[in-house]
């Protein structure tokens, strides 16, 4: 057990799973690419070393997840409902943007309760491949790509100086393969395996990279 003042540190209540994490997405003309690593930890202690990041909201959009896991599996659960209520009333694939505004408004209106940064993408027949950005706060940012969680501040220059428009659905994914091992290699909070999700007008496929094949070149 780590005593009150480690606790207040770490800013984490005993026993609260989070989700100190590198998650990322990047569009490509066609689709968008999500990535996230695996590891979960209860404070300094690795709860789950092939967890799952990467939640699915409808068949063409996905999200992932940092922060607090029962935050960010809750919002995501309610999402997801809602999600598919609205599929029903349209009767057509819902666009990327109402989902991230859902998330959006969640967590901006609990704010003061929730940690939770979400990014969420997918293709839409509005407006094809999109990634939008919901930090710690509720904000809403459309972006080309996506970082986020305690890895993303390691690759930040990485990420400016590899991504460029009009990368093809390879390039994308060695991007978001290659950036999350660097991640990996300096978070400690981060680590595992690599996670990926495809998702295009033909639906989603998933990959997987094992911990001793990660990219970094």
């Amino acid at each position: 057990m780590f005593d009150t003042a480690e606790q207040k540190m770490m800013n984490l209540k005993p026993g609260e799973v989070d989700l100190g994490t590198s998650i990322m997405a990047v569009t490509f003309d066609g689709g968008v690419i999500l990535g996230a690593d695996s590891r979960t930890s209860t404070g300094r202690y690795v709860a789950n070393r092939v967890s799952d990041k990467l939640t699915p909201i409808t068949d063409r959009i996905f999200c992932c997840r940092s922060g607090s896991a029962a935050d960010t599996q809750a919002i995501a659960d309610i999402v997801r409902v809602r999600m598919q209520a609205h599929t029903l009333e349209l009767g057509r694939t819902p666009q990327v943007v109402t989902a991230a505004t859902m998330f959006q408004n969640m967590c901006y209106e609990y704010k003061e309760q929730l940690m939770a940064g979400i990014i969420c993408a997918g293709w839409d027949e509005v407006n094809g491949g999109s990634v939008y950005s919901i930090p710690l706060g509720g904000a809403l940012v459309k972006q080309p790509y996506a970082i986020a969680g305690s890895g993303s501040s390691y690759i930040y220059g990485y990420c400016d100086a590899n991504w460029r428009p009009g990368m093809t659905r390879e390039e994308c994914i060695s991007f978001v393969k290659t950036a999350l091992a660097h991640a990996m290699a300096r978070d400690g909070s981060s680590g595992g395996v690599i996670r990926t999700v495809t998702i295009t007008k033909d639906g989603w496929q998933k990959d997987f990279t094992p911990g001793d094949a990660l990219p970094f070149s």
